[in-house]
C-alpha cells in the first residue's frame, strides 16, 4: 500500500465519532429513563424487563437514525461538508508523470431483461463518448445468465452496441459456464482473468445509470488520492411510473441528502460500500477481498452473499480508506415497481444481512467493522422486534386493564389514589414519533431554502401536499413492511434459504388474486388484532389504528399503489415530482430514447434470436468455448435432440436448452435441423 499520509486527520474521525455516538446514547437514554421510571413506580414485571429490553434496541436504532439525518442538515445548512472527499486536498506526493488510468466499467447481470440492460449500458457509453474521455474506459458485460433465449438475445444486444459504436476490443461479453457464488464469483473471475490490465474497476447492477461526468470525476478522485481503495456515490431512484415508485422515488430524491451527508459526517474514510455504482482500486481489491465460504449450509453457511459490506471491511482492515461521496451527482439505479416486488428484494437482502451474524464474532475485526455488520442486521431484525414489542405492550394493557385498583392499605383512613403515567409514556411516544419524523422537516426545511432547485419538486404547495401523502404511504406501509420481514428473519432462522432469484424490474399493475395472495393473511391478522384490542383493550386499540389500518387495507393499497396510470395522473397534478422528471438529465434521457428506439425496432427484430437465423448462430458459435465433450454427454446431448424434433421444444426444460446451445456439435445441428424446417415451411414458387 501506499506510504502518503491522509490527507484527513486522523483526530477528525475520533472527534465525530465520539460526538455522534454520545449523541445517540444520550438520547437513548433520556428516552429509557422516562419509560423506566414509569415502570418502577410500582415495581418491575419480568414483561416489563422485556419491554424494557426491546425498547432499548429500538430506540438506539431510531437514535442513530434521527441524528445522522439531523447532522447531516447541520452540514448542508452550512454549505457542505469541508471535509468530504471531494473536497480534500489532493495528495502532493501524487505522481504526475504516471500514464492515464485504464477503467473496467463492470456489470454483473443473471436472467435480466436485455432490452433494459443495453439500453442502459448505451446510454452509459454514449454519455462518456461525450466527455471526451471514452478511450480511458472499457466495459464488460458479465453474464451469469442461465435462460438460454435470454443468453442469446444478450450476445446479439452486445455485438449490435459494439457495432453501432464502433466498439469491437472496447465492449467485452462473457457467459460463464458455471456461476459459482453469484454474482461476488463473477466479479473476482473478472479481476482474476483480465483485472492485471485496469487499474480501478467501476461495479455496476443491471439497473445502474451513471453519467459519464460522474465516472470521470470519481476516476479523477482516485488519482488524487492514491491511500482511497473505494469511493462509493449515492445512486438516486429513476426511472419508473408506477405510484409506488413514484413516492419512493420522491421520499429518496428529497429525503436522502441529509443522510448522505450524516452518514459521511461521522463515518467518513471508514465508510461502506453498497454493492453498485462505486469504483474500486484493482491492486487493493485483487489482494484482500477474496471471500471465504463459510462453514456449513445456507442460509447462514455457503457463499457469502451480501459481499458488499464484507469486501469494505477488509480493505478498511487492511488500511486502505473507503469513502462514501456525498456530494456527488449523476448516479442513478431503479427500484422495484410494486409493494410486492420490494418485499422480495428485501427478502433476498434479509439472508445475506443475517449471515453476517457470523461475521460480528469473527476475529481480526475493529469495532466500527462490526458495528457495521450489526447496523446491516438490525435494518432487518427491527422489525421482529417492533412486532415483539407492539404484542407484549398489548398484553400488558391487557393485564393491567384486569387489575382491580386498591385505594385502602392497612390502616389508611384516606384513600391512596394509584398513579397515573400518562404523561411519561406520552412523552416517551412523542419523542419517538419526533425522531421518525423530523428528518422529513429537516429536508422539507432545506428545500425551502433552496428556490432554483423547488421547481423541480413542483413548488412549495405540490412539495408540501407530497410530503404529507408520503408520510401517510409510509405509515399505512410500514405494518406491512414489519409483517413481511418477521417472516423473513423468522424463516431464516428456520434455515429456509431462498437463494438469489432475479429480481422484477419492469412496471406492472397488480392483479387482486396477486394482491390477495401476498397479502390475505396480513389482512386477515389486522382484523383479527383489531377485534381482539377493540374487545379486551379498547384504550389500546385507538393507539393500534396506524398500525391496524395499513394491514387491513394492504391489499387495496399494494393494488393502487402499483398502478402505472394512476403514478402517471399524480405527476401530472405535479404530486411526487422529483428534479430528474422535471428535467431529466442528459443520460436518463438517453436511456429514453434507446428504449424507444428498441420498441420501434422490435416488430421488425421479433423472432430473430433463434438458432435458425444465420447471423444469431454463427454469433453464439464463435463465442462458445471450444470444450471436450465425454462419450456419455454426446449421448444426452443426442437423446435431447431427438426429444426436441419429436416431441417438441415446449417438453425441455431451460437447463436442457442450454445444455443443447452450450455444444457446438449439437449448436451446428440443431441450426441445420432448423434451416431445412424453415424451407419446408416456405412455399415454393409454381
Amino acid at each position: 500500500m501506499s506510504s502518503n499520509a491522509s490527507a484527513l486527520p486522523g483526530y477528525v474521525r475520533t472527534l465525530r465519532r465520539t460526538f455522534f455516538f454520545t449523541l445517540v446514547t444520550l438520547t437513548a437514554f433520556a428516552a429509557l429513563a422516562m419509560i423506566t421510571s414509569a415502570f418502577l413506580q410500582n415495581g418491575i414485571t419480568p414483561q416489563e424487563i422485556v419491554l424494557l429490553i426491546l425498547y432499548t434496541l429500538l430506540i438506539l436504532w431510531i437514535s442513530t437514525s434521527f441524528w445522522t439525518a439531523t447532522l447531516g442538515f447541520w452540514c448542508l445548512l452550512r454549505g457542505g461538508d469541508k471535509r468530504s472527499i471531494s473536497r480534500l486536498v489532493p495528495n502532493p506526493d501524487m505522481t504526475s508523470d504516471q500514464e492515464p488510468a485504464l477503467t473496467a466499467l463492470v456489470m454483473p447481470i443473471y436472467n435480466e431483461d436485455p432490452v433494459r440492460v443495453f439500453a442502459g449500458l448505451r446510454a452509459i457509453y454514449q454519455s462518456l463518448r461525450e466527455t471526451g474521455r471514452a478511450d480511458e474506459f472499457e466495459l464488460f458485460i458479465l453474464s451469469d445468465t442461465r435462460d438460454p433465449d435470454t443468453w442469446m438475445q444478450e450476445e446479439v444486444n452486445w455485438y449490435r452496441m459494439c457495432r453501432d459504436f464502433n466498439a469491437h476490443g472496447k465492449i467485452f461479453y462473457r457467459n460463464r459456464e458455471k456461476n459459482i457464488a453469484r454474482k461476488s464469483g463473477n466479479i473476482e473471475d473478472f479481476c482474476r482473468r483480465w483485472g492485471g490490465r485496469y487499474r480501478y474497476m467501476i461495479v455496476l447492477d443491471a439497473d445502474s445509470l451513471m453519467a459519464g461526468e460522474t465516472l470521470t470525476k470519481m476516476v479523477d478522485l482516485m488519482e488524487a488520492h492514491p491511500r482511497v481503495a473505494l469511493i462509493q456515490s449515492p445512486p438516486l431512484p429513476v426511472n419508473h411510473k408506477s405510484l409506488f415508485a413514484r413516492i419512493l422515488q420522491f421520499a429518496s430524491s428529497l429525503y436522502s441528502d441529509i443522510f448522505i451527508a450524516g452518514i459521511n459526517f461521522w463515518q467518513l474514510s471508514g465508510s461502506n460500500y453498497w454493492g453498485h455504482n462505486a469504483i474500486i482500486r484493482m491492486q487493493p481489491f485483487v489482494r484482500h477481498c477474496g471471500l471465504p465460504k463459510l462453514p456449513g449450509r445456507e442460509p447462514f453457511g455457503g457463499e457469502i452473499l451480501s459481499h458488499d459490506f464484507v469486501e469494505a471491511t477488509l480493505l478498511r482492515e487492511a488500511g486502505w480508506e473507503v469513502w462514501l461521496a456525498a456530494d456527488l451527482k449523476g448516479s442513478y439505479e431503479e427500484l422495484p415497481p410494486t409493494l410486492i416486488d420490494y418485499a422480495k428484494r428485501d427478502r433476498r437482502w434479509c439472508q445475506g444481512n443475517l449471515q453476517h451474524l457470523r461475521m460480528v464474532f469473527a476475529r481480526g475485526f475493529s469495532g466500527l467493522s462490526r458495528l457495521y455488520f450489526l447496523m446491516g442486521i438490525m435494518s432487518y431484525l427491527s422489525s421482529p422486534l417492533w412486532l415483539l414489542f407492539l404484542v407484549l405492550t398489548g398484553f400488558e394493557a391487557y393485564v393491567q386493564s384486569q387489575t382491580m385498583p386498591v385505594y385502602f392499605f392497612g390502616d389508611n383512613i384516606f384513600p391512596v389514589w394509584p398513579e397515573s403515567y400518562a404523561v411519561e409514556m406520552t412523552t416517551v411516544l412523542l419523542v419517538t414519533l419526533a425522531m421518525l419524523f423530523l428528518p422529513k422537516f429537516w429536508s422539507f426545511l432545506l428545500l425551502l431554502m433552496r428556490p432554483r432547485i423547488i421547481k423541480g419538486y413542483g413548488g412549495v404547495i405540490r412539495a408540501a401536499f407530497s410530503v404529507f401523502f408520503e408520510s401517510a404511504f409510509s405509515v399505512l406501509t410500514a405494518p406491512v413492511l414489519m409483517l413481511y420481514q418477521s417472516k423473513f428473519v423468522v424463516a431464516i432462522l428456520l434455515r429456509r434459504s431462498v437463494g438469489w432469484p432475479p429480481q422484477n424490474r419492469g412496471d406492472h399493475r397488480l392483479s387482486l388474486k396477486e394482491a390477495t395472495l401476498a397479502h390475505g393473511g396480513q389482512t386477515l391478522t389486522g382484523l383479527g388484532a383489531g377485534w381482539l384490542s377493540y374487545e379486551y383493550v379498547p384504550d389500546f386499540f385507538l393507539w393500534l389504528i396506524p398500525v391496524l389500518a395499513g394491514l387491513v387495507l394492504a391489499i387495496p393499497v399494494s393494488i393502487l399503489s402499483s398502478s402505472t396510470s394512476v403514478g402517471s395522473l399524480a405527476r401530472k397534478l405535479g404530486f411526487f415530482l422529483t428534479p430528474e422528471e422535471y428535467k431529466a438529465p442528459r443520460v436518463v434521457e438517453l436511456l429514453h430514447e434507446n428504449l424507444a428506439r428498441t420498441e420501434q425496432a422490435g416488430a421488425q427484430n421479433e423472432g430473430e434470436l433463434n438458432v435458425a437465423d444465420p447471423g444469431t448462430y454463427s454469433l453464439h458459435f464463435a463465442l462458445l468455448p471450444d470444450r471436450p465433450v465425454k462419450k456419455r454427454q454426446r449421448h444426452q446431448l443426442r437423446a435431447l435432440v431427438y426429444q426436441l424434433v419429436e416431441e417438441g421444444p415446449e417438453t425441455l426444460s431451460a437447463a436442457d436448452k442450454r445444455a443443447l446451445i452450450s455444444d457446438p456439435e449439437t449448436l451446428t445441428r440443431l441450426h441445420t435441423l432448423a434451416w431445412s424446417r424453415k424451407d419446408k415451411d416456405t412455399p415454393q414458387p409454381s
